[in-house]
């Protein structure tokens, strides 16, 4: 309960501050994270799922890609939880300048959030890989066990796929808040995913704030340390 009262305490005080989650944030609204004991990483699969949602695999094996894809990947029934609405207030009140995550679930936007940096991009949005023409999330589940464009080329997701960059601009952007920011709040992350995870090291402000269940590389420079679930942390804040 310290803690919180610490963490309370950062958060009125506050005018800048910058929020840098992960796989964490959102296993509260059942969509599990990748690298606990019981995480995606975890499971048995006829591939590796780092090769499942690599690029090459989707280029050499579309169907079983989607198949991996949609029932790993997409919760359509997923809703946002105390983490994401406590983040979407604090924006509002003009506190939070900016939510960078490493999420595709777009939970963030559906909590009420704007300004949202997707750094590994979103399931709401898919791609013909020919005409590059936009599908929505609902094309892709109907239109399986491959989804064509109407040019007949291949849709593809919008997601950051082992073996490709991420987009620059995003990095960019997330790089100015984070180091402009006074306070840095990371959570449900593992900090274990580069480049996204060294984002963080150009954060020159006064307070660092880590929740996240497991320890982190990160942990000794926190000046705040939470060991605990995201969302029962902001449940118990006061925005």
């Amino acid at each position: 309960m310290e803690n919180i009262e610490k963490l309370q305490k950062i958060i009125d005080e506050s005018k800048n501050i910058v929020f840098f989650g992960g796989a964490g944030v959102s296993t509260a609204s059942n969509i599990p994270d990748f690298r606990s004991s019981d995480g995606l990483f975890q499971r048995k699969y006829p591939y590796p799922a780092e090769t499942m949602l690599s690029r090459d695999f989707f280029k050499g094996h579309k169907e079983e890609f989607y198949d991996f894809y949609v029932n790993n990947m997409i919760y359509p029934d997923a809703r946002p939880n105390h983490a994401h609405s406590g983040l979407a207030a604090l924006e509002k009140k003009g506190k939070l300048k900016a939510v960078i995550t490493q999420n595709i679930d777009g939970l963030h936007q559906e909590a009420g959030s704007i300004n949202v940096l997707e750094l590994h991009g979103s399931i709401h949005r898919n791609y013909c890989t020919k005409c590059r023409g936009f599908y929505p999330l609902d094309y892709v589940l109907e239109n399986l066990p491959v989804p064509l464009c109407t040019c007949g080329g291949v849709v593809k997701p919008d997601v950051v796929l082992y073996g490709e960059g991420l987009d620059t601009d995003t990095l960019d952007n997330a790089l100015k808040y984070i180091s402009e920011a006074h306070t840095l709040i990371i959570g449900g992350t593992s900090l274990s995913v580069y480049p996204a995870a060294s984002l963080v090291n150009y954060f020159k402000g006064t307070n660092l704030i880590l929740i996240n269940k497991e320890s982190t590389a990160m942990d000794r420079n926190a000046g705040l340390l939470i060991n605990d679930d995201i969302d029962k942390v902001f449940k118990a804040l006061k925005i």
